[in-house]
Order: structure tokens, then sequence, then C-alpha cells
């Protein structure tokens, strides 16, 4: 049940009112009741019309993030089953549920959580007061579901240790959700197999995102050089080197993602062709072009250079840098495959930012591919947070 009313003032929700999920601090006109912050409340536009409940943070700039449109609807258990319900049933029918983002958030309808299925263990990322009181039933009514398909859940283990909970007035946490278990988990993607770190590895121990792009770049590999930059626990490499690459570095600045890297690597017999350095990307790069190296394929899968709009023209030149410098280091029609994860690099500056790097490297671009994230990290339209991942593979040809 709600617990009081949020009233926007006239003329804003326009976000809201184009299918964005969320009323930002500067919308509301007044609170009605004596709701606390995490409770449901009712959401209505400055003349009383209805539209819809979600979930109140004061402390946060984005103070509604809704649940459903529908004023009347009872947010109770049965409607958390159809919510968690429907969010399985559309990956059983887009991706490779063995590891796969199970809920997504906003695109998922579930504002706040994230859960990654990775082989029989779950990991629960919470960043949202409201839904943060209802991810243990979450969690319940999801084990009994992949139950019924025959998937017994080993365990569940908590990231919710992002620095953005501190934003929503709540403490960063991770652990145990349940029995401890192993929290090195092996998963199978791709026909390569990894040792994921539920514990200990970046945000939820593995990027799932990347799953069929990272399957994209095969065919550019059998007998090529291969760099790949930020590689983290070593994916991209990996699948270069299953592919047939002749040889393949794939470098990060993480000793644990190198470790990591190093560890999949010997577990798929791929160590005699995969080798990984520690080091600094944006400082290997002009030693390697120094070095006269050369490389048939380069790829790029750098962190974030921007998580707000502020910061996007620092980013903006990172982006640049690293590109100019691995199309420097191409061969002339060797391959690049270069993405931003960032939601606030937007794909035309994206655009831009390769165009303008390709220019000064004296470089022509033939397009092969644009991709974006995985289905399992569906795309709502509306909700523009939710597209992020923007993943371009070219042809790179010296200047004709």
């Amino acid at each position: 049940m709600t617990n009081g009313t949020v009233i926007l003032k006239k003329g804003a929700g326009r976000s809201l009112k184009a299918g964005g999920p969320w009323i930002y601090d500067n919308e509301v006109a007044c609170i009605s009741g004596e709701p606390e912050d995490g409770a449901l409340v009712q959401v209505k536009d400055f003349d009383g019309y209805g539209l819809g409940q979600g979930f109140l943070n004061r402390r946060s700039k984005l103070t509604v993030r809704m649940m459903t449109r529908d004023p009347e609807a009872a947010v109770d258990l049965e409607f958390l089953y159809m919510r968690v319900k429907d969010a399985w049933e559309y990956r059983k029918r887009t991706v490779d549920t063995g590891s796969c983002r199970v809920i997504f958030g906003e695109a998922d309808f579930l504002p706040g959580l994230v859960v990654d299925k990775f082989s029989d263990v779950l990991v629960v990322q919470s960043l949202a007061l409201g839904i943060d009181r209802f991810k243990m039933t979450i969690v319940e009514l999801l084990r009994g579901l992949l139950a019924e398909d025959g998937i017994m859940v080993r365990g569940v283990y908590e990231r919710s240790d992002a620095r953005v909970r501190e934003q929503e007035g709540m403490e960063r946490t991770k652990g145990f959700l349940g029995e401890p278990f192993d929290t090195k988990v092996e998963i199978e993607e791709n026909g390569i197999r990894y040792l994921v770190d539920v514990a200990e590895g970046q945000k939820t121990g593995f990027f799932l995102d990347q799953k069929y792009n990272r399957r994209a770049i095969r065919s550019l590999c059998p007998g090529a050089r291969v760099l790949d930059c930020f590689t983290h626990t070593g994916s991209f490499a990996l699948n270069a080197a299953q592919a047939g690459a002749s040889h393949v570095i794939g470098v990060d600045a993480s000793e644990l993602g190198i470790a990591q890297a190093r560890e999949n690597a010997e577990l798929n017999g791929l160590d005699d062709v995969a080798e990984f350095q520690c080091c600094d990307v944006f400082e290997l790069l002009p030693e390697l072009e120094r070095g006269g190296e050369q490389f048939d394929v380069v790829i790029l899968d750098p962190p974030a250079f921007t998580k707000s709009r502020n910061s996007v023209k620092n980013a903006v030149r990172g982006y640049r840098e690293i590109n100019l410098r691995a199309m420097k280091l191409i061969r002339d029609g060797g391959f690049l495959a270069t993405c931003s994860c960032s939601h606030f690099m937007d794909p035309e500056l994206f655009a831009q930012t390769i165009g303008q790097a390709a220019r000064d490297a004296h470089r022509r671009l033939r397009q092969i591919e644009f991709r974006t994230q995985a289905p399992d990290h569906p795309i709502l339209w509306g909700a523009g947070d939710s597209y992020y991942l923007k993943f371009y593979i070219f042809q790179v040809c010296t200047e004709r």
C-alpha cells in the first residue's frame, strides 16, 4: 500500500511522461501524507491526474523511482512474481542463460536492482532504498522460477558496494545472502571457460554485457597478431586466441585482473598464445608506437571515462587519445574494435571522437559493424540510462 502522494509541479515530469523511470527533486511540488524514505507513494500530476506509483527517497536527486504506471496496482508478492517471471522468460527467449543478467533495474521495471546469474550462483546489486527492502523476496522468487527449469541455485552473493548507494543515503555492503560458498565460480561463454570471482572482481565479477561483442571479433583473428587493451580478466583476448590468433597481448592496470586473465588462459589451454601484462594503457600505446610495433587487430574496451555530464570533455580527450594511438599501431587493412560503456558519452559524440582520432592519425575507417550491449541488458526506450554500451568494429586503412 502507498503511504503518501508526490505531486509534480506544473510543466514538470516531461521525461516521466515520455517513458522515463524517474522523478527528479526539482520536479516535485509537494509531498502529502507522511511517507518515510523508501516507501511506495502515489505519483500525481499538478492537476491530480494519477501517473503511477514509485519509491520515495528525499535524499536522492532521483526523488521517485517508478515501480508501475498503474495507480491502482497492488505492489504485492503476486506483483513481484510477475515482474521476476517476465524478466526470466525474456532472457530464455533472447540469450544464452548459462550466465546472464537476469534483472537489469529500470529496464526490467524493478528500479535499482541488478541480478547476475553465473552458472548456479546469483550476484545481487541493490542500488536504491525502496527496492532494497524487497531484494530478499525477489531473490527467493527467482530461486523458485529457476528451480522450475531445473536450475538449482548454489548460493547468492551481494555486491551492493557501489558508491552510488551513498547518494541514496545507504551504506555500501557486500557478503553472502544465505549459506557461504566458494566465490570463485566457473562459467562458460562462447565456448570459453572463466573463473569469476564474485566477491572481489569488478562490479558483480564479470562483464556479461560484451558477450556477443566478444564473439563478433573472432572472425578477424585467425593468424592475427592481436592487442587487447583494458583486458580485465582476459575475455576479448581469449576469444581472439581461441579463434586462431598467432599471438595475443592483453593489457590492464589491475594486477588482480591480470592474474585472473592468466588463470583463465591456463584453464582453456591458451597460455601459449595469450600473454598478459600489467601496465597503464595510456603509457603503453605510445611506447609500442615508438618501438615500431604493428598489430593486425587492436581491441579497446576501457572502463567508463565519465560517470557524469561534468567530466565529458575529459572523457572525450581520453577516448580520442587511445583510439588515435591504436590506429597508428594497426597495419594497413587491419582492424579496430573500440567501445564506450559510459551513458554520458552518447553515440553521436562517441562517433565524432573516433572520427577525429582517425583524421589526426591520417587513417581511413571502413565500418564493419556497430553493436550495443547484449540483450540481457535490454535498452528500454524512454529510459536513456539503459542504453550505455557503444561498440564499433572498423577496418583501418592508410590514407590513399
